[in-house]
């Protein structure tokens, strides 16, 4: 309860530029929650998909793979369907390989979509924060200009504290979405490669199986 009434006066005391600092952070949260648990549930899937087409593709078994890459939703799926399509009219390793590169030019996009908002935010709410410090140091400028001689060092002190609430808010909201954003980014980066070494693992059972049949 006291951490509570805590943190209400640090808000209340950093004036109206904490609200839009708040927002930012909240919209943030909600990005950063959204596109870990997306990135998440993609790799998962990624992983239960190839573990299940990697005998098939061992064995040759194209039309069993593209049965089960059919009924799936994992973005995995999505790409080796575009190259087992392909297959079925050609089995030059070129012309799979651009089929399944345009099928991850088109996933790509909608795994690292909104990631980029975040280190956005991180400098927006760092921004916001100097602002309200700076209305607030100019307020308190002010307010100290028509007081007492005697009186302006204490109020100018109290000003000043609570004119870098603002500040400290900023870059309290600022840190941890950079932090999240660079986490954000390594998972999406690990899961792009992981997509790219099964699309070259892929192209190679293609080959191995085409020299085997000539």
């Amino acid at each position: 309860m006291e951490f509570f009434s805590m943190v209400v006066r640090f808000f209340q005391g950093g004036g109206a530029m904490m609200y839009p600092i708040a927002v930012v952070l909240v919209i943030g949260a909600a990005i950063a929650i959204e596109r870990y648990i997306v990135l998440t549930q993609t790799s998962v899937r990624n992983r239960w998909l190839w573990n299940e087409i990697a005998p098939l593709l061992a064995q040759g078994n194209f039309r069993g793979a593209v049965q089960v890459t059919s009924k799936s939703n994992a973005v995995i799926g999505q790409i080796l369907s575009y190259g087992l399509a392909r297959i079925s009219s050609t089995t030059r390793r070129d012309d799979v390989e651009k089929a399944m590169e345009e099928s991850l030019m088109d996933v790509v996009p909608r795994l690292e979509k909104r990631t980029h908002y975040l280190a956005t935010f991180a400098n927006l709410a760092t921004l916001l924060g100097l602002l309200g410090t700076v209305v607030g140091l100019i307020n308190a400028f002010a307010a100290v200009a028509t007081v007492n001689p005697a009186d302006k060092a204490n109020l100018l002190s109290a000003s000043i504290s609570v004119a870098m609430n603002c500040t400290a808010f900023g870059l309290m909201t600022a840190v941890p979405l950079l932090v999240i954003h660079a986490v954000l980014q390594t998972k999406t980066t690990e899961l792009v490669d992981s997509l790219e070494m099964a699309s070259v693992k892929f192209l190679n059972a293609v080959t191995e199986r085409s020299k085997a049949a000539a």
